[in-house]
């Protein structure tokens, strides 16, 4: 889950890539951010495995689409559609978990150089996050990185080694066969027909009840059963993720076709 070259496109979220530096940053500070509009037209964020155990209790954890599935966290079930934050990116509930992609931003560890196995640590400078202010932490201290910006940096490490457990986990899965094109339906009281998600991915009950008894047994020895429940388990989240949709005048908005929104790209 390592990001790309800045050059090669940029993640979600993100508009700019710059490297921090004490040449082009010495005498600038770091503050948290007061919002993240751009939030809340996002309604699938990457996720690591680290992450499942506590974003199962408040998300549907599902599986992108494609050769190259990435697990997502559901926080709408129609594209442009967020249901956890408001106009203007801020939670609307304290107590929700918010995945570390969301708050890594607006740093992260990206290859400047293609090929390279070094990674810088980059800010993207549009977010607001650093500058000239009188409030906040300074990045560098007498030429060096500061306690800010070490924890920041040991954030975005944290999170990279997460990502290529999350790698080797989907690589198991896509071993295993696993995976199957996913659909979830719901039909809300009142309704004529049911409304019917797809476009992603999930687990299928049938094959990993018919795995062998060697084959679970190995798949919990490495970790990797208690993620495929946690996943499993969220999917129930999904008739809540309808509901807020509901509550908040953001739905039921089916696709055409009965379509799914797409999930997105991590």
């Amino acid at each position: 889950m390592a990001s790309a070259a800045p050059n090669n496109g940029l993640p979600m979220l993100y508009n700019q890539l710059e490297p921090i530096s004490s040449q082009q940053h010495g005498s600038l500070k770091v503050r948290g951010l007061q919002s993240l509009p751009a939030l809340a037209s996002v309604h699938a964020v990457p996720l690591t495995v680290d992450e499942f155990a506590l974003a199962q209790r408040h998300y549907p954890i599902i599986f992108s689409a494609g050769e190259e599935s990435v697990p997502l966290a559901l926080m709408g079930l129609n594209e442009g559609v967020n249901t956890f934050v408001d106009a203007e990116g801020k939670p609307i509930e304290n107590n929700v978990y918010m995945p570390a992609y969301l708050r890594r931003y607006p740093f992260l560890l990206a290859r400047l150089v293609e090929g390279s196995d070094e990674l810088s640590l980059c800010v993207d400078p549009t977010a607001g996050a650093i500058g000239e202010y009188e409030d906040g932490q300074p990045l560098f201290e007498d030429g060096q990185p500061s306690e800010a910006t070490k924890a920041v940096l040991q954030f975005c490490e944290q999170f990279e080694e997460a990502g290529q457990r999350t790698g080797m986990f989907m690589a198991e899965l896509k071993k295993t066969g696993l995976l199957m094109d996913g659909e979830v339906a719901i039909q809300p009281e009142g309704a004529d027909q049911p409304f019917v998600y797809r476009g992603f991915q999930m687990v299928d009950e049938e094959k990993l009840r018919e795995l062998r008894g060697d084959e679970l047994r190995k798949m919990n020895q490495n970790g990797l059963l208690p993620l495929i429940y946690a996943h499993l388990f969220s999917l129930s989240q999904t008739r809540e993720i309808f509901a807020r949709q509901v509550a908040q005048g953001k739905g039921p908005l089916p696709a055409p076709n009965g379509a799914a929104p797409q999930p997105v790209e991590a």
